[in-house]
């Protein structure tokens, strides 16, 4: 089986409400979708969804890099020579992690097909049969938040997870504030995403709320500064998760040598897709660090990729994957089943895209053969 042709399409995902972080307020989702064809007639899709303060690539950077770079390298390839396909694409250009992803979500979705297998059969079976979601609150008012909070909760959300970052001292009243809305029970998950940028000012932070009975921490410091993150861990009784900081082999290295997280948040937009993925898993597992898989807030395609992932792996123990919650219209349905993710014995990812969507939402595409 050899791959014949990659078309790359440029989208803007409608979001149903804005979606903010500590680095950038979201009123739409830009994202590629990748569609690789093979002489075999089995079709593959992936996607890459870029963040520039995360992975360096922008939607116009990552458009170009596949247009006139990746997909062209891949041509002629085999979707089952994975590794062969993940080094040819290093040895052409460093970085890149969403562009690849978006090559290496596409080439297991084609393996999936061609073996009548789901993705989740390919890199270990299913280990989790059901992936719960939590519910997502951005950054706002303390008392918005709390309310959203409990209002998640009412419509059957069992885990919370909230947005900080952008004022250390309004972060506490954030999560004191969802803290009393959802009462003690409730699991409660905080990402600051780099927002608390160093040791002093997240340990600040953490102190204040040290009663607020938090899952974990995420992401505290700035992404670069592994060994604050680990002067945090070592100072403080809550479990630290690392995400931003950790794109590939070289930062989880670094930040089991320095001890310097209990769990790693996996993206695929960060490492380079489902393979490389794995390879962070196996490394976290070894060194007795759970993992999470979050998202760039992405469409069904990429979502459902990192849920193949996620259903595969013993280590894996929560999951990120609500983008296509948040989005009024989508490219395809993520097997969303009340508040939970329940993938099928379909082949590949599972997922039947609409190309007349595609086609209405586009902005720009290439066809590369």
């Amino acid at each position: 089986m050899k791959i014949t042709s990659v078309t790359v399409t440029g989208i803007k995902l409608p979001l149903i409400r804005p979606f903010i972080v500590a680095y950038e307020t979201y009123y739409d989702m830009p994202t590629l979708l990748i569609k690789i064809e093979t002489d075999a007639g089995i079709t593959g899709y992936g996607e890459a969804t870029p963040d520039q303060h995360v992975t360096g690539e922008t939607w116009e950077s990552t458009y170009s890099m596949l247009v006139h770079h990746l997909a062209p390298s891949v041509i002629g390839e085999n979707p089952f020579h994975i590794e062969r396909i993940h080094e040819k694409m290093a040895e052409l250009v460093y970085g890149s992690p969403s562009a690849k992803a978006g090559i290496d979500i596409a080439c297991y979705d084609i393996m999936g097909k061609a073996t009548g297998q789901p993705v989740y059969n390919l890199i270990g079976g299913l280990y989790h049969e059901v992936l719960a979601v939590p519910y997502v609150v951005s950054i706002l008012s303390p008392e918005v938040m709390a309310a959203e909070a409990a209002e998640a909760l009412a419509q059957g959300y069992s885990t919370i997870k909230i947005k900080v970052g952008s004022d250390p001292a309004i972060d506490v009243e954030r999560i004191r504030a969802v803290r009393k809305a959802i009462g003690d029970s409730v699991q409660l998950r905080v990402d600051a995403n780099q927002g608390w940028r160093n040791r002093a000012t997240s340990m600040w932070v953490l102190e204040q709320v040290k009663n607020c009975n938090i899952d974990w921490i995420e992401q505290p410091v700035i992404a670069d500064d592994i060994s604050a993150l680990a002067e945090v861990r070592s100072q403080t009784v809550i479990p630290v998760m690392i995400d931003e900081g950790v794109h590939g082999d070289r930062e989880i290295r670094e930040t089991i040598v320095k001890q310097a997280a209990d769990k790693l948040n996996i993206k695929l937009m960060k490492c380079g897709g489902i393979y490389p993925a794995t390879r962070l898993v196996a490394q976290a597992e070894m060194a007795g660090m759970e993992c999470q898989v979050g998202s760039m807030v992405e469409s069904a395609i990429a979502s459902v990729a990192g849920a193949h992932l996620c259903a595969a792996k013993k280590a894996i123990i929560s999951n990120e994957l609500v983008g296509p919650l948040m989005f009024s219209r989508d490219v395809a349905a993520m097997p969303f089943v009340e508040k939970t993710i329940k993938l099928t014995e379909q082949p590949g990812l599972g997922l039947e895209v609409d190309e007349q969507v595609v086609a209405e939402l586009a902005q720009m595409s290439t066809v590369i053969k």
